[in-house]
């Protein structure tokens, strides 16, 4: 039957025949137009008058099957894709998913109806416009900002920006697919920082690589204790090396204005990340600040490529960066502020992964001979 054209000889069998006859023929006629591959608007005038009389007679099967074959056109009108949308059943939100050219209306009428599966669909499109994308923003979904997270072909900028920053703040998976997004800046993670994964909590710290960030509400705080630097790490180092972890959530809380679960937190983190952030804050060197990552981080495992990564750290990112980012724990700052021209990465952001992956020789003699005698102390007493 394919290449029928027109489509009267179909309308002649409908004509002649019972319920039976217009299942069968309902679901050849689209078969047939399926396989057409770019039929004039006449013959789409005529299979769409057919095709509708047909669907209104079928069977509910008939009807399914018939949608599932006319599915896979590349051709379909908007009369089309709503007979298609009608009777698809379970197929639908795969077919919203991938179907080429659906219209605008048909797609603003799936997000109006409210169904989570196809609207995580239709976010999952990768020629979704604006006006589009403000339907999808404006749902109250995590399945639905999990999809439009993990499309790579919309951009984050603008108001979806904001809105992408804000939902990793309530959802940890939303925050690792941002995460690993190179068009997306992982500095706004910070407030999902405690909900990452350790290779993503080092692409929030990489974020502030030689960056410039506004002034810090704690940069005061942290003046009028830097003088007492050296004690600050012999203590901590004291501490992680009798296991005293709770005492340093204390001791961190006291210095960082953080509440006692957050600093439990950071004192009990083996990888390190987050009590590196406290450390360079407060301008802690490698060579000290190395001292006590190697007390305070897991030791079930080779940590030298870890130490190695964490100098690197140490020589790259300023106090100023990480006083900035314990501020927005402590939520003092707005994040939003880091999109402003002069605190953008000079870096390209698709190399971000690429920092945190790389090399970690270490240009610094003076740091490279700290890690190599620290790899060395093992877990001897601090002094």
């Amino acid at each position: 039957m394919i290449g029928f054209q027109p489509y009267e000889t179909f309308q002649l069998l409908v004509e002649t025949g019972g319920i039976d006859r217009a299942n069968t023929l309902l679901i050849a006629a689209c078969d047939a137009f399926a396989h057409r591959r770019k039929p004039p608007q006449s013959e789409i005038a005529q299979f769409e008058a057919l095709a509708s009389r047909l669907f209104r007679t079928a069977t509910p099967d008939a009807r399914q099957k018939a949608a599932e074959a006319l599915a896979a056109s590349d051709t379909l009108s908007p009369i089309l894709q709503k007979l298609v949308m009608e009777h698809l059943g379970d197929g639908l939100p795969g077919f919203v998913a991938a179907a080429r050219g659906l219209s605008d209306e048909a797609l603003a009428e799936l997000i109006d109806g409210g169904d989570v599966d196809l609207c995580s669909a239709v976010a999952a499109r990768h020629d979704l416009n604006a006006p589009i994308l403000t339907r999808l923003f404006q749902m109250n979904s995590r399945r639905v900002y999990r999809a439009l997270a993990a499309n790579r072909n919309i951009v984050p900028r603008g108001a979806f920006l904001g809105a992408y920053a804000r939902s990793a703040q309530m959802d940890h998976e939303i925050a690792r697919l941002l995460a690993n997004r190179d068009d997306f800046d992982t500095a706004l993670l910070a407030p999902a920082f405690f909900d990452l994964p350790e290779t993503e909590r080092l692409m929030v710290i990489h974020a502030f690589d030689a960056r410039k960030t506004p002034e810090a509400p704690i940069k005061k705080t942290i003046e009028q204790i830097s003088v007492a630097t050296k004690d600050l790490t012999r203590a901590l180092m004291k501490l992680y090396t009798e296991n005293r972890r709770p005492e340093v959530t204390r001791l961190l809380s006291q210095i960082t204005g953080l509440d006692e679960v957050r600093c439990g937190q950071i004192a009990h983190d083996t990888s390190g990340a987050a009590l590196f952030v406290v450390l360079r804050a407060f301008s802690c060197t490698a060579y000290d600040g190395l001292k006590v990552l190697i007390h305070a981080t897991s030791h079930d495992r080779d940590r030298s490529q870890a130490l190695s990564e964490f100098a690197k750290l140490f020589q790259d990112i300023s106090p100023d960066a990480m006083a900035y980012l314990l501020s927005a724990w402590r939520g003092e700052v707005d994040l939003m502020d880091l999109g402003k021209p002069e605190y953008q990465r000079t870096a390209e952001p698709a190399r971000r992964r690429a920092d945190v992956t790389r090399d970690t020789t270490i240009s610094d003699p003076a740091i490279a001979r700290a890690v190599a005698a620290i790899k060395l102390s093992g877990l001897r007493q601090a002094s």
